[in-house]
């Protein structure tokens, strides 16, 4: 009888937090249009990248040197061409595809990692929260840029290794921001309770714990890739990232910076889209934010 006394309130809950979140997506799509527009915009551009290969696009990497730097709107080429003559449509496409899939994938790699650590450090006391924070303070001690730097310039220039590098040096703030929830929660009358029941630290990480960081992470993630995707583009521009000759925007726009006067649409096409993707993931995320915080549904 007791067992089901318990469930009941928690479905009940679970219940009404689904309505109230209801309510409150709805009414911040009403109010902010931004973020349906930019929620849109990366639908369409996840859409492009994973239709690419069936989209009537031209070869990415073909090289068409007595059709080089066309304009936009010349024929058979809509955005033109660049310095090789390949068509920057296709190119932007393509792009598309490995850009998005470097942000999603640094920072879920990031997220993992930091969030694991978040925990071992919040949960527990002593040598394992010791270890974990001052790993962490190492990390964030250097700038950030310049540490991806350098981790790729000792792995080797390349899309995986500058993945690698990028994960690394962001995983302390999802570290940082999970251990600061988990402390919180840790002293807290249920999780006290459930020990005092027997219940084993997996038990009450699984059940209590992680539970209360989803909302956090969730918009810390969808932030955080934005930002991902300025790193592997800031890298591939420097030329340690995406190597020729894969399509990628920082590299678009690494080759066509030496044309910004003569053909600016070489380098402000790439641009654009790296500036409409970012855009788009930041009000996103502070859609998700208004969404998730209790304060909102109270209002």
């Amino acid at each position: 009888m007791s067992v089901r006394v318990a469930t009941v309130p928690s479905a009940v809950e679970r219940g009404t937090n689904a309505t109230r979140r209801s309510r409150a997506l709805a009414r911040i799509a009403r109010r902010n249009r931004l973020a349906v527009l930019a929620a849109l915009t990366l639908l369409a551009a996840v859409l492009l990248a994973l239709l690419a290969p069936w989209l009537p696009l031209l070869d990415p990497d073909t090289v068409d040197t007595p059709n080089r730097l066309r304009p936009p709107l010349t024929a058979g080429h809509r955005l033109g061409t660049d310095e090789f003559g390949r068509d920057l449509l296709a190119r932007l496409v393509w792009g598309a595809r490995v850009s998005l899939l470097a942000g999603v994938g640094t920072a879920a790699a990031a997220m993992l990692i930091g969030v694991a650590l978040g925990i071992l450090g919040g949960f527990y006391t002593g040598w394992v929260e010791t270890v974990v924070m001052r790993l962490t303070d190492i990390l964030m001690a250097f700038p950030y840029i310049l540490l991806a730097i350098a981790i790729v310039a000792g792995l080797g220039p390349g899309l995986r290794n500058a993945m690698i590098a990028i994960a690394i040096v962001g995983f302390p703030i999802y570290t940082r921001l999970v251990r600061g929830v988990v402390l919180s929660l840790r002293e807290r009358e249920f999780v006290e309770a459930a020990r005092a029941l027997g219940a084993t630290d997996p038990l009450i990480l699984g059940r209590h714990i992680l539970p209360h960081l989803l909302s956090p992470v969730i918009v810390a993630f969808s932030l955080d890739v934005g930002a991902k995707i300025l790193a592997t583009a800031g890298l591939s521009f420097l030329g340690l990232g995406t190597q020729p000759p894969t399509a990628d925007w920082g590299s678009m726009l690494a080759t066509g910076r030496q044309f910004v006067i003569l053909s600016p649409h070489v380098v402000l096409l790439p641009g654009l889209a790296i500036f409409a993707i970012v855009l788009a993931l930041n009000l996103v995320g502070d859609a998700l934010r208004d969404l998730l915080d209790p304060r909102t549904h109270a209002r």
